[in-house]
């Protein structure tokens, strides 16, 4: 006990010198560390510099009050943890009551006993420790759970990214397709958040999911049969009908989830991309002609990275296009395939987007 006190400082405000001088000489014989005011305004400047432990305040003093004092302590951020216990010659139950609503935690009545000082300074101080380590337990305790809830939320993602890149594996031999499309919308996502048409729409949040809910874009392809998903050639009217349902196959499935978890914006952000990145701003894209800002924003986003990421890559029906080549064609689609937000962000970061390309190329391991 003697060392906890000899580390604790308590706070004295009262207007009588005799006062301060007898509580002071109580407080210092416990071993506490003792501050004294006769003025509220003095202690109020001395305890926002170096918060005390504990604080004995009176009620009748000129200036200010102590039911002034107290308040102005409770409603500082960083003092009003700290115990105040009401000291006075009031024995008036309303002023009691008022102690308390101003945020007192006790109230000694003055004349008053060495003793009684004593004791109840140790059990408010005992409190506050106590509060202190529970905060202290709690927070570790929170620490934790964030913690299992990542490696929980980790494995869940590297395993979406897993099944996803599996699906892709069928007519992307290499699955970088995945990475630089989700890296792409990260970045598109980041830069249309300056436009205050979406400052509302994109946070944080919304960059974080667009960044792990798109790889879930073409998971709808393990329902697409061979002939159809590896053929060569260009598809017929009716096979071309047949590789549209890749997207309503892939929010089915994942709308199966949403039904247990319908509260998880990841899903509902996947549901929408897998379904909406091939809608087209006028109208003419598909499944469900969508047009405008009826398409998800998620998927008006995915809808240039995904093109984007098709022309710089070779495939059995053309060659790879140049960054300059690619953005020319993207930008004759500005509204018409695209929406000219998200291609005015596009021209914004165009050298990014050649760099991320450059970075996770196919020939690139």
């Amino acid at each position: 006990m003697e060392n906890e006190s000899s580390q604790t400082t308590i706070m004295v405000v009262d207007d009588t010198p005799a006062n301060l001088k007898l509580l002071d000489d109580i407080l210092r014989r416990c071993g506490y560390r003792v501050l004294t005011f006769p003025r509220g305004n003095l202690a109020l400047k001395a305890a926002a510099k170096n918060p005390p432990d504990l604080i004995l305040l009176d009620i009748n003093m000129p200036e200010m009050n102590g039911f002034e004092v107290c308040e102005r302590l409770k409603a500082d951020a960083v003092l009003k943890a700290v115990p105040v216990l009401f000291i006075s010659a009031l024995t008036e139950t309303a002023d009691k009551v008022r102690a308390f609503n101003a945020g007192g935690v006790d109230y000694i009545s003055k004349p008053f006993q060495f003793e009684e000082v004593q004791a109840r300074v140790e059990t408010h101080l005992r409190i506050r420790r106590l509060r202190i380590e529970l905060e202290r337990h709690n927070r570790h305790l929170e620490d934790l759970v964030k913690e299992k809830i990542g490696e929980i939320s980790d494995s869940q993602m590297a395993t979406i990214l897993a099944l996803s890149k599996l699906a892709e594996s069928r007519d992307d031999e290499t699955g970088h397709h995945i990475e630089r499309t989700r890296t792409f919308c990260r970045v598109l996502a980041e830069e249309l958040r300056g436009n205050f048409r979406y400052a509302g729409s994109i946070d944080d949040a919304f960059v974080e999911n667009i960044y792990h809910a798109s790889p879930l874009h073409d998971i709808g392809k393990v329902g697409i049969p061979d002939s159809i998903l590896l053929k060569p050639d260009k598809l017929t009217p009716a096979e071309f009908e047949i590789m549209k349902t890749h997207t309503t196959i892939a929010a089915d499935t994942l709308r199966l989830a949403h039904e247990k978890y319908h509260r998880n914006a990841f899903l509902n952000m996947g549901i929408a991309i897998a379904r909406s990145h091939h809608e087209r701003w006028d109208g003419t894209g598909y499944p469900d002609g969508l047009e405008k800002e009826d398409i998800p924003l998620s998927g008006r986003i995915m809808a240039l990275a995904d093109v984007y990421d098709a022309l710089r890559s070779k495939r059995p029906y053309k060659d790879a296009f140049s960054h300059n080549k690619s953005c020319a064609i993207i930008t004759e689609g500005s509204g018409s395939h695209f929406d000219p937000a998200v291609i005015e962000a596009f021209r914004a970061i165009e050298p990014e987007f050649a760099g991320i390309r450059e970075r996770m190329d196919d020939d690139i391991s």
